[in-house]
């Protein structure tokens, strides 16, 4: 054992001395990529492609729960009643780490600097936006040793926003796309002007944001951008992804295609808001069909019916002996020409019996303590489909159309809607409140191919423009638009109090939430400082704790809004 012992020393240091001259060679991981070396344009579709994905699930989870364009009809506390636990922003910051790659590689030509500021500003806007104070001046610094940053206050966050997204603009009015290499930017395909017009349009979307407590500040970035006239004017310019209809690794991140009765889909279980329906069903909205499909069963009143509720369905006008079929049935049928009904007796209503809604296009309503049953579902439960109320249009059931299942970071609908309010306020923004609304609308119906609707939905009640209630309208139509990007509607409503959104009975608070918890994590490794920040929120009856969804940030502190 001491020979074999004595053998393997010096085997040991003989390897050592024969290899030394190649030490540094051997030592390189081939996994990680050298700064000093690195090409920029390999992280670039990394940075943009993991932050227009995570806009999109933002924009289909709790954001679209506040602002009732979705409820969930099973496992819902999060979506419908706000029971929120702390939400971590680790995915923020690991964007923010390799979009500084792109800011501070010695490889980097000016067009990735120009990239790296407006992604920075659109990545910290997430995060101010969400959770309020958060690490800015001091974050990203662990290679310095700075592992517990300071929060800055969202004042100077959103001032910082602005300051890199007009150097941004700045960088892409050289038209200098120097050291990029083709079919790396999956937004804008390397072309300086279309990034230009991205940055300005983030402009008005951060300045809008601080309009309320910083008037000044907001007005001369929105009139300056506008004086420009470069921002985003039509919806081929959208900052965009786009995600083919097929399982692949492209694929639309949401839901995957359903697959019969699976209890656990996704498919199955996000339902329209019943005030998204209610808003576009009284304006005959030509987006509704685009995005829901009608009830697989209508209820019909029949006065001769000898019950409230029939317990067996008609298809077209023959009764079956079922209350209800699989959902793959149900959806061979009605391809095939066949409508669906259940008859009830309105006369003949208990008080123990639920209200039923006879619309062919039927939501839930918010914060429902069942939502399961809603509208007299035969078979409820967590699992169980419900024949009587909408799902998803066939667009995203069976991923059919690429070129309208997309994450919209931001869109011309949004900055036209921004510049019609801007020109509410008196604002100089070349045009008036009325003709940039209009545009708003044109614009959303383009992007969801309605635009052929466009001249008889413009003079419908409640969509014509009414200078008595413009603000309501400008940001009804633009919470309409903002379908699938869900945060912008929410910030809206946070600063605005439109649309006039109530939570349901089933709610953990009486009002919506503005914000989401500080994470856990964040709290243990940095506690110091997120207790300053949480001392900045402002507590209110609402509050059930100093760090809730219900203490107001910065950016709606001393504005009432919106409650």
């Amino acid at each position: 054992m001491k020979t074999l012992y004595k053998l393997a020393i010096v085997s040991v240091l003989f390897g050592a001395v024969s290899c030394s001259d190649k030490l540094t060679e051997a030592n390189i991981d081939p996994n990680v990529v050298d700064p000093a070396t690195g090409n920029p344009n390999m992280i670039m579709p990394t940075v943009l492609a993991t932050a227009a994905t995570d806009y999109l699930l933002k924009g289909w989870n709790e954001p679209a729960g506040i602002v009732q364009h979705i409820q969930h009809d099973s496992w819902n506390s999060g979506i419908n009643h706000y029971d929120w636990t702390p939400q971590d922003w680790t995915n923020y910051y690991g964007m923010l780490r390799n979009n500084n790659y792109l800011l501070t590689s010695p490889n980097a030509y000016p067009f990735h600097e120009g990239v790296a500021l407006t992604m920075k500003a659109f990545i910290f806007g997430m995060i101010t936006d969400l959770w309020g104070d958060a690490p800015y001046t001091d974050a990203l610094k662990g290679d310095e040793g700075l592992f517990e940053p300071v929060f800055d206050t969202q004042e100077t966050i959103y001032r910082g926003i602005l300051a890199d997204l007009q150097a941004a603009s700045d960088i892409f009015a050289t038209g200098d796309n120097s050291g990029y290499l083709a079919g790396y930017d999956v937004y804008y395909g390397g072309d300086p002007a279309k990034w230009q017009r991205f940055a300005n349009s983030l402009i008005l979307r951060y300045a809008m944001r601080i309009s309320e407590k910083l008037p000044d500040v907001a007005k001369s970035h929105i009139e300056r951008v506008a004086a420009s006239g470069i921002y985003i004017k039509t919806p081929a310019d959208d900052a965009v992804i786009t995600y083919v209809g097929t399982q692949t690794s492209n694929a639309w991140p949401i839901e995957a295609p359903w697959t019969g009765d699976s209890p656990f889909s996704n498919f199955r279980r996000r339902k329209p808001g019943q005030r998204l329906i209610d808003q576009m069903l009284t304006t005959q909205d030509p987006r509704l069909a685009v995005w829901w499909n009608p009830v697989q069963v209508q209820w019909v009143a029949d006065p001769t019916l000898g019950r409230y509720m029939d317990d067996a369905i008609y298809r077209n006008d023959e009764r079956l002996s079922v209350v209800t079929l699989p959902d793959a049935e149900f959806e061979q049928a009605i391809a095939a020409g066949n409508k669906f009904t259940r008859r009830f007796n309105p006369n003949l209503k208990g008080a123990n019996d639920p209200e039923l809604n006879t619309d062919l296009y039927v939501g839930l309503p918010a914060g429902l303590v069942s939502p399961d049953s809603y509208n007299g579902n035969p078979d409820a439960g967590q699992d169980k489909p419900n024949q009587h109320v909408s799902l998803m249009s066939h667009l995203y059931r069976n991923h059919s159309d690429p070129e309208l299942m997309k994450s919209r970071i931001i869109s011309s609908a949004e900055v036209s809607f921004i510049l019609a309010e801007a020109a509410l306020k008196g604002w100089s923004v070349n045009g008036s409140a009325e003709s940039h609304y209009l545009d708003g609308i044109r614009n959303s119906l383009i992007t969801w191919k309605q635009e052929g609707a466009y001249a008889d939905f413009v003079t419908r009640e409640g969509v014509a423009f009414n200078s008595a209630t413009a603000l309501q309208q400008i940001i009804t139509q633009k919470w309409i638009a903002s379908w699938t990007g869900a945060v912008e509607a929410w910030m809206d409503f946070r600063r605005t109090g439109w649309p006039d959104l109530k939570p349901g009975p089933a709610s953990a608070q009486p009002v919506l939430p503005v914000r989401f918890i500080y994470g856990s994590a964040e709290q243990l490794a940095n506690s110091a400082n997120i207790a300053e920040a949480i001392k900045r929120l402002e507590q209110n009856q609402y509050s059930n704790q100093p760090n809730s969804q219900w203490s107001k940030p910065w950016i709606i502190q001393g504005t009432g809004k919106p409650w």
